[in-house]
This record gives structure tokens, sequence and C-alpha cells, in this order.
């Protein structure tokens, strides 16, 4: 085991825990949609057909869960918001600071934006080459976690990626999403051991 990729306080799983609170949605392609709104140049709306369009990629990821597992060397496919917004499909305004996910049944998670623009924040379809199943997120979800060597980005715990995504709210003040204001740490650093807010 490679103990320079396990965080303190992380024991290493060979599993994949699923957890999440509430029910799993149901998911209907004809009618479900994705949104960009907030600091925003333009508001966007697209369909499931159309984020079948948008740029793919494949990332591989340590996950480390704020309950104390990590996993290491999972793999994802799906949408990268960082190239996203470098190929212009999404203009943040100067003022964006920090993005809301908003999921199903109103449960959202904040970051900042400079944190969804790293190259370890995907917006994904798949897991280990197959659609998410779904207690894994299906149809989309969002997956933060860390990519061993690269020292340059901001590691935050699973938690800050939202299972059932819908959407994606560019903010210009932090706002507090459902676990952090629940009493969870507002940026859930993995190697500080950011879990409580207290």
């Amino acid at each position: 085991m490679d103990r320079d990729r396990l965080p303190l306080g992380q024991s290493l799983s060979s599993g994949f825990p699923t957890l999440h609170t509430g029910l799993i949605p149901g998911f209907n392609p004809a009618t479900w949609d994705f949104r960009i709104w907030g600091e925003v140049e333009e508001p966007v709306v697209w369909t499931w057909d159309q984020m079948q369009t948008l740029p793919r990629i494949s990332i591989h990821l340590d996950l480390h869960c704020v309950t104390g597992w990590t996993k290491f060397d999972t793999v994802w496919d799906g949408i990268s918001l960082g190239r996203l917004v470098a190929e212009g499909w999404i203009k943040p305004k100067p003022t964006a600071r920090f993005v809301m996910q908003h999921a199903e049944y109103g449960y959202t998670t904040n970051l900042p934006l400079k944190v969804a623009l790293q190259d370890n924040f995907i917006l994904a379809t798949h897991y280990d080459g197959q659609p998410l199943t779904p207690a894994r997120g299906f149809p989309l979800r969002s997956v933060v976690g860390s990519i061993p060597g690269r020292e340059d980005l901001k590691d935050v715990y699973l938690w800050k990626g939202a299972k059932w995504l819908r959407g994606l709210e560019f903010l210009h003040v932090d706002r507090l999403g459902f676990w952090e204001a629940n009493g969870y740490h507002t940026e859930g650093d993995v190697w500080k051991e950011q879990r409580r807010a207290d």
C-alpha cells in the first residue's frame, strides 16, 4: 500500500460503499435536463441527448470519504467542467468565485470555483467502464478525488461531489450546502482532516 496516498484518519477499502440520504430518484431521458445559471454570461439548459455530445474525458482518482474509508485507483468517465469552461461551453462572469451543485430532492453541496475547474473534478456518467448504477448516482454525478502525484490540486472529501446532479449555480459569495449547513466543514480538505466545522 502506498501510504503517501492515504490521508490521516482514513482506512483503505477493498470495496466501494454506497452512501446517500433519501430515496434513489427515477430517470426519464425525455424530461431530464441539466442547468447552468447564476454568475455566467449566458444560462444553459442541456437535455440528456445534448449532454452526450459534450467533450468527454476519463480520469483515475483516489476517493476519500468523510466517514473514514479511502478507495485507490477508481476510473471515471464523463465531462470535465474545467474543459467546458476552457472551450467556451460555459462562460463564468469575472465575479464567479464558487459553484453550488444542485441535485435531486434539493440536495446541494458547495465548492470554490477554482476547485471545480481542477483536473480532479468530473461530471461522471460511467464508473469502471460501465454506466453509473442508480445507487451510485445514475445518470450523472460529480466526483472529486485525488490524482496521485498531483500536489498542485486541492483534494476534498467525496461528499463534495453530488449524486443525481441536475445543475450548477455559479456564485459570487459562498453558500452552505446540505451537509455544510449540518455541521460539516465548508472546505472539506482531505489532507487537513477538515471533516466537521467545529
